[in-house]
């Protein structure tokens, strides 16, 4: 956002006077587009790098602030979370070694801050797209940045709110609930890129960043798991947009867009034309005292101007291809930021996933300069959309031909890539290795989604779902350290778990969350089949009203069987069930759990959360 001090309007006046500044920002960019004060002929590349904090046990950790101090560097910043911090890399001119050199600043910094992790009570960076070991119980206020912009931020997005926000995201599993804040944008981790543009070519830039957007996020995508659920190949996409979607169940009436989203046009004229349409849909909602620079009486004394009212406006919408404005050494420049490419798997992945894009941008072909006359903008809002769901698995609508994901990389990307860099003189060993890290995940049919979603599948067999997170996230630290791309990462196996402290600390690390319940007016031989066809010991028992009433267990049902190994008729849950339900919360300790056990003289415990049945710990699942 670029302020420190923002505030929420609370007044009409504040309103106007914003507003004022924010018209007068949008004529004095104009004004400098058709004067031609931007920067040309120059071309540079940028990032920001979002990483992970995790605890000895790969758990998120919370000591952010503590880990920024020891680090001492003015590249590193805050995030949203506790758990996340960021890197600003420096941005460098497009030529020759200019990617070597973002990768050996990346790999220096994150050293720095491995290091300075370490020496806060051995806490580790992990680079990930959203952190396996993430639970909704970390996602909760208190674990928020303790920074006015960030709490100012929260409070305005559920003031406008005005109800509890809702994610629903359907994959492989499907994950539905609600929360009160807007943490849960922070389990996003991206590497965003920067990329300098000439304002001659931004209309059509702008344009190309949208249409490929959808094959970028397929093959670099990283980010399938949330809460331990198989949800899209990029859940990010989802999770950001629903995490502080402020609309209402109205918002259908007025065809309102969320304020994280796609887009909805091609731009034809101006580029400015992104910025009036941001105007146009979105109202202001924060404000800043720093906010004083009239842009048009700027220009007129011979000063570039911040454009101060317009970057505020703009750090409040979150599109996945953002125009950005900025001014140095009086001289301004336009980038266009790429958002949605997430953080990880490894560095040399992160690296060869821009070398990819900005060639891509680069070799833009001419005839697709003026771009809707060759293809529907849905065309490009749907492929981005697919490619979140199914990754490398999508097929994409290309200029009306039809592409799987790997044909569309290897036959038209990759060519265009190649070409846009050697246009900009980069090294050649640069662009064969950074584009080889690219054609080597299409032949071994892997991405960062690929690699998590077979090691989490694998894990499941052998541990609980929550040790599998764990030993999914130190796997990944480990191979992030060592440096390779994710084409070469082995899958994570059980093994590599044996050496991680603290993964048994309480019932909810290890209780069974595959529930069964059973209704007290069920016949007892319905019940005695599904403990036997699902190999369940005890059985929760409701009421009508979903309240948990009691429990069957296998030693009920066996003490009921007659000589012939069958169960009465007309006996009812009900009347055989054990009232002695014990029940506990999942963050009890085990050593109190099993003490329960021992002392209440029952065989399991139910493990409750806001009144709801969320697993069932037993004596088996003791270490």
């Amino acid at each position: 956002m670029g302020f420190q001090q923002v505030k929420s309007i609370t007044s009409q006046e504040e309103r106007s006077k914003l507003i004022r500044f924010l018209l007068q920002d949008i004529k004095a960019f104009e004004r400098m587009l058709k004067e031609g004060l931007f920067e040309k002929n120059t071309y540079r590349v940028g990032a920001e790098q979002e990483f992970c904090i995790v605890n000895s046990g790969f758990r998120p950790s919370f000591k952010a602030l503590e880990i920024l101090d020891e680090i001492n560097d003015p590249h590193f910043t805050t995030e949203l979370g506790l758990f996340n911090l960021e890197i600003n890399l420096d941005p460098y001119k497009l030529e020759k070694d200019c990617f070597t050199k973002l990768n050996t600043q990346l790999v220096n910094l994150l050293e720095k801050a491995h290091q300075a992790a370490e020496r806060i009570e051995e806490n580790k960076i992990v680079l990930t797209g959203i952190l396996p070991t993430l639970s909704a119980k970390d996602l909760v206020f208190e674990n928020m940045t303790p920074h006015d912009r960030y709490q100012t931020l929260n409070k305005i997005l559920t003031d406008l709110k005005q109800e509890d926000f809702r994610l629903y995201i359907k994959g492989v599993d499907e994950l539905f609930l609600k929360h009160k804040t807007i943490l849960f944008e922070a389990c996003n981790t991206s590497f965003q890129i920067h990329l300098q543009i000439d304002p001659s070519e931004a209309v059509a830039k702008y344009n190309w960043a949208q249409m490929i957007a959808g094959p970028v996020l397929a093959i670099s995508s990283n980010a399938p798991l949330l809460l331990g659920r198989e949800l899209w190949s990029e859940t990010r996409i989802a999770l950001f947009q629903q995490s502080i979607d402020t609309r209402n169940t109205t918002y259908l009436l007025h065809e309102e867009r969320p304020r994280v989203g796609f887009g909805g046009a091609w731009i034809k004229e101006s580029i400015a034309e992104v910025y009036k349409d941001d105007v146009a849909r979105y109202p202001v909602i924060i404000t800043s005292d720093e906010i004083k620079e009239d842009s048009m009486e700027a220009l007129d004394h011979g000063k570039i101007p911040e454009l101060q009212a317009l970057n505020l406006h703009n750090g409040t919408l979150y599109k996945w291809n953002r125009l950005c404005y900025g001014v140095h050494h009086n001289v301004p420049h336009l980038r266009i930021e790429n958002r949605y490419i997430p953080s990880g798997p490894s560095v040399e992945d992160e690296i060869a996933n821009t070398v990819f894009w900005v060639g891509l941008m680069m070799g833009m072909p001419d005839d697709y300069k003026e771009i809707w006359e060759l293809v529907s903008f849905n065309d490009a809002r749907g492929n981005f959309n697919n490619a979140a769901r199914t990754g490398l698995e999508t097929t994409f609508n290309w200029f009306n031909k039809s592409y799987t994901a790997r044909k569309l990389t290897k036959k038209v990307l990759l060519p265009l890539a190649k070409k846009g860099l050697e246009k900009l003189k980069i090294d050649a060993l640069d662009i064969q290795h950074y584009l080889g890290v690219i054609e080597d995940r299409l032949m071994h049919n892997t991405t960062g989604s690929k690699w998590i979603t077979r090691s989490y599948r694998k894990l499941k067999e052998e541990v609980s779902k929550d040790e599998a997170n764990v030993i999914l996230t130190a796997s990944m630290y480990k191979r992030q350290r060592e440096g390779k791309s994710v084409s070469y990462w082995e899958i994570a196996n059980k093994t590599e778990g044996e050496q991680i402290p603290n993964k048994y600390d309480n019932v909810g690390r290890v209780m069974e969350t595959e529930l069964f319940a059973v209704n007290e007016n069920d016949p007892i031989r319905l019940v005695n089949k599904i403990a036997k066809w699902k190999e369940i010991h005890h059985l929760p028992v409701v009421n009508n009203d979903k309240n948990i009433v009691g429990v069957i267990t296998t030693k009920i049902l066996e003490n009921l069987k007659d000589d012939d190994d069958s169960l009465p008729d007309a006996t009812l849950t009900k009347e055989v069930m054990s009232r002695s339900v014990v029940m506990v919360t999942s963050d009890t300790s085990i050593e109190e759990a099993s003490s329960i056990i021992e002392r209440q003289q029952v065989n399991c415990l139910l493990v409750m959360e806001n009144n709801h049945l969320v697993g069932i710990f037993n004596k088996q699942l003791i270490p």
